[in-house]
């Protein structure tokens, strides 16, 4: 009798190994409903492999096919549901930075009136459009720290083919100290080795800006 690792393993393979656009669509119910790919088959024959039928299954439908108790037939239902509210999303305009007042903009919600430093980056797609925020550290009034090893992680995790660094200084000074150069220096560096540019350093106060781009420091 096939065990729920057994039934994954497949559908676990191909995603790690081709990607989840490789996955069939038995795949995908399959892995969803902890069944064998043979029975998720079954199951699309018996709809004419409409995925559209089977999104209006109700619970006691797919209760009725064989192999599928109260558990699997929540998930599907829920699955279903969640590709549903998913299209009827609308889709979020991405921001995108043309010039370093661009990123000043956009990090006044996260650092105006902050008391202590903190680190970001900003991950940036192949057409400078902004892929997401992240905090990398927090610190005291008078510095943080940033791992050059956790900014990287994040930036291929998140597949960015740029990033932009961006910490605050509480005390309104605008001058980058030694650490802030180095780290900067650092980071230009890494970045031959693993294809991902930092554009920028930018240091954040509520009432100015310093651009390493800006000054010629990159």
């Amino acid at each position: 009798m096939a065990t729920s690792r057994n039934i994954l393993r497949e559908e676990t393979e191909i995603l790690y190994t081709k990607g989840r656009s490789a996955l069939s669509d038995y795949h995908l119910i399959a892995a969803i409903a902890g069944i064998t790919s043979e029975q998720a088959r079954a199951i699309l024959t018996a709809e004419n492999y409409s995925l559209a039928a089977l999104a209006k299954y109700s619970l006691h439908d797919w209760m009725k096919v064989g192999g599928i108790g109260e558990a699997k037939a929540t998930a599907l239902v829920l699955a279903f549901e969640m590709g549903r509210r998913r299209i009827r999303e609308p889709e979020q305009k991405k921001i995108k930075i043309c010039c370093s007042s661009d990123i000043y903009q956009i990090m006044k919600a996260d650092l105006l009136d902050e008391l202590v430093e903190h680190f970001y980056i900003i991950l940036l797609n192949r057409i400078n459009q902004v892929i997401r925020k992240v905090k990398i550290s927090t610190g005291g009034t008078c510095g943080t720290i940033a791992d050059p090893k956790v900014i990287f992680k994040h930036a291929l995790e998140n597949q960015s083919c740029s990033m932009i660094l961006v910490h605050n200084h509480p005390s309104g000074n605008l001058k980058p100290s030694e650490q802030d150069k180095r780290l900067t220096q650092k980071l230009s560096e890494a970045e031959k080795h693993l294809d991902i540019i930092v554009l920028d350093h930018i240091i954040f106060t509520d009432h100015a800006y310093f651009s390493f781009a800006d000054e010629g420091m990159m």
